[in-house]
């Protein structure tokens, strides 16, 4: 098929991509003229792993291309993908204004020489399809009008359709491949079975898997979810909105069991085997960040307060969240008794590992709350460093290039991101060259035998 993917961020070229690999003809519409540069010669300016080989085997196949051309990306296309960025305002709301000129410049670049389907994958509130079907329609007007008595059905244009991504950070051509679902919002009959047949080698399992993402074991079929546009849309919410949750009860249950003198991981894998509840996600630790956790969650309780309907779960969650990260704080003063004057290490900045992904990073908080109570605070991680000097140069840190050099001089490290260099670190060295040997384990992932047993004190969540 030919499809054009109108913005070529995280999920908009990991998309484009994919599909390409598939046999499509793919035209990713990317805006910025240096990210746009940096593609057309294979370059990812984000870090993904595997993703760099990938995106450049696609483009020397041919089958995918960069360009700034949305026009006639459009009109060489008949699937066109909504990929842009709805990052959260102030009070919750996402920020639609992307969506908006995108959706417009859609509609003022249709013709009629074939329907072309639109899909919106950004993530958007529930009603926003509707919403994209009316800027589309406004952008068709703008270029082409006509005597109402005349003028095409709109309809036999362009469709809408809903269909959320759910891509996580470190293993998105994974997620891409083989995915829990595919989810389609809409009733028209005939959209829905041009998604079935672009989706068919995912569902069926059919192809040939790219050596940076082997298939699963096992896995034979992909669900194919048909919905309406109102419920596609919320399943996107709910699903983030309920792993955050099941995070944060851990996190409160954790609470508890270091009142009671329990072991949360013992609790969480003893409940986690329970068919109806599952271990994933069950983790106590510093707390969820990332990009879509906390965004989607605001954006779910702004649509429920719109209809005065209350979340007192969702808020609950977001609480408990907020609370969570600075408990490695009294931990540390548990141990140390003085922050001021000391010097911590953070073990890791990005919100989870296998990305530079920073945004509602936990150790941006804990590090702000150390810096703000005296102490000297050191950091290192293995690829989020240099994004977290560009993105915060008012953060009063100083940047390691390794576990050694972070833990010299210090009072106590913190484990922030589970990075698998952190749980294979030599623990002797570590003890060596550190000042106090405290450990704070902020996400329960580090071998507490090998540490005690080189001298160290070591502090985990919930134990």
């Amino acid at each position: 098929m030919e499809i054009c993917v109108v913005g070529a961020g995280y999920v908009g070229l990991v998309t484009s991509a994919c599909l390409a690999y598939l046999g499509n003809q793919v035209v990713a519409v990317e805006a910025n003229p240096q990210r746009l540069t940096s593609l057309q010669a294979g370059e990812v300016p984000f870090f993904e792993p595997g993703l760099d080989d990938f995106v450049k085997s696609c483009l020397n196949t041919g089958n995918l291309k960069f360009s700034d051309n949305l026009e006639q990306g459009v009109k060489d296309s008949e699937i066109v993908f909504i990929c842009v960025g709805t990052p959260s305002l102030a009070n919750g709301d996402p920020d639609l204004s992307q969506v908006m000129t995108v959706a417009r410049a859609i509609g003022g670049a249709l013709d009629n020489k074939r329907r072309r389907l639109i899909v919106n994958k950004s993530t958007v509130p529930v009603g926003s399809g509707n919403w994209v079907e009316m800027l589309v329609n406004q952008g068709v007007q703008a270029v082409q009008p006509v005597p109402a008595r005349s003028a095409r059905p709109e309809s036999s244009v362009f469709s809408v359709v809903s269909n959320p991504e759910f891509l996580r950070e470190g293993s998105a051509i994974s997620d891409s491949f083989y995915p829990d679902r595919i989810v389609v919002g809409s009733t028209d009959d005939a959209s829905v079975e041009q998604m079935r047949k672009l989706y068919k080698p995912l569902i069926t399992q059919d192809f040939d898997p790219p050596e940076c993402a082997p298939r699963p074991k096992g896995l034979e079929h992909v669900p194919f979810v048909v919905t309406d546009l109102a419920s596609a849309e919320l399943i996107k919410y709910s699903a983030n909105a309920f792993l955050a949750m099941k995070i944060s009860f851990a996190n409160e249950v954790a609470g508890l069991c270091e009142k009671v003198g329990a072991d949360v991981k013992q609790v969480t894998r003893g409940i986690g085997l329970d068919g109806r509840i599952g271990a994933s996600f069950l983790n106590a630790g510093v707390g969820w960040g990332g990009s879509c956790f906390h965004k989607d969650v605001m954006a779910l309780q702004q649509v429920a307060r719109e209809y005065n309907y209350p979340t007192n779960l969702l808020e609950a969650t977001v609480k408990v969240n907020e609370r969570q990260r600075l408990i490695v704080i009294q931990k540390l003063q548990d141990e140390l008794k003085i922050i001021k004057g000391r010097t911590i290490g953070l073990m890791g900045l990005s919100f989870k590992p296998n990305t530079d992904d920073l945004r509602d990073a936990p150790s941006l908080t804990i590090a702000r709350q150390l810096l703000k109570m005296g102490a000297t605070v050191k950091a290192y991680d293995p690829v989020a460093n240099k994004e977290c000097k560009r993105q915060h140069a008012d953060l009063d840190i100083s940047y390691c290039d390794d576990l050694i050099e972070l833990a010299t001089d210090c009072d106590a490290l913190v484990l922030v991101t589970e990075w698998d260099e952190f749980k294979r670190a030599n623990w002797r060295e570590v003890s060596r060259v550190m000042r106090w040997p405290l450990v704070i384990d902020g996400r329960n992932v580090l071998p507490e035998e090998e540490i005690v047993q080189h001298g160290m004190t070591y502090r985990g969540i919930g134990r």
